[in-house]
């Protein structure tokens, strides 16, 4: 972001995560609605689109072919595969975005948290809770549109993710949408406040009363 003298800091991430069912999309956009500077990484997947979907604005829809090929090619920092549908992260677009100083919002579950910090070292890595395991089941059940195999592999798979919580730096328990909103609202808040993002402005104005 500008730093008001016309010169861009590097950008920032924040890297949220969370199992299915748990809301955190909801909890992003607002964040993303409240910020018109901050940017969203939108992910490459290989599944259709559901209902609402927009290409571009929520994936990046691509065939199976175009994605392995990206893969042989290192286009992205991460990738995974789940329930025969790959899904992957772009390296220009993270690249890209930091180097023009916007802060960048990336959701991907842990294992591709662990390959963006093993890649950059940094960023903010917020996982985001249910209230209750109960409350998780049930959510996975009203869903309505999948079948009992689905989401109890869906339920499996949410709780490997969820002993993954212990090597985030911030944790959320979304047990409403308006205070889970707020406390990532803080969250990125208070990064961007941290004196070693904000070093070249910090470092021109100590200077400037060191002349005074």
């Amino acid at each position: 972001m500008n730093n008001g003298n016309g010169d861009r800091e590097e950008g920032i991430f924040v890297v949220v995560s969370a199992p299915s069912g748990t809301g955190k999309t909801s909890i992003y956009r607002e964040l993303l609605r409240m910020f018109p500077d901050l940017r969203f990484s939108v992910s490459y997947t290989t599944r259709l689109p559901r209902p609402g979907e927009v290409d571009g604005r929520d994936y990046r829809f691509v065939s199976q072919e175009r994605f392995r090929q990206g893969i042989a090619e290192g286009e992205f920092v991460e990738w995974a595969e789940n329930y025969g549908h790959y899904y992957g992260t772009s390296r220009r677009t993270m690249e890209e975005f930091r180097r023009e100083g916007f802060d960048l919002v990336v959701d991907v579950e842990p294992r591709g948290a662990k390959a963006l910090k093993a890649q950059y070292g940094e960023g903010v890595y917020v996982f985001v809770l249910p209230p209750s395991i109960d409350e998780l089941r049930r959510r996975l059940h009203g869903r309505g549109c999948e079948s009992e195999e689905i989401i109890a592999r869906r339920l499996e798979k949410a709780l490997d993710e969820i002993r993954e919580v212990l090597w985030y730096d911030y944790v959320i328990f979304n047990d409403r949408l308006d205070s889970a909103v707020e406390r990532l609202k803080s969250i990125y808040l208070a990064e961007k406040s941290r004196r070693d993002r904000q070093g070249r402005r910090v470092r021109e104005f100590v200077q400037e009363a060191g002349r005074g």
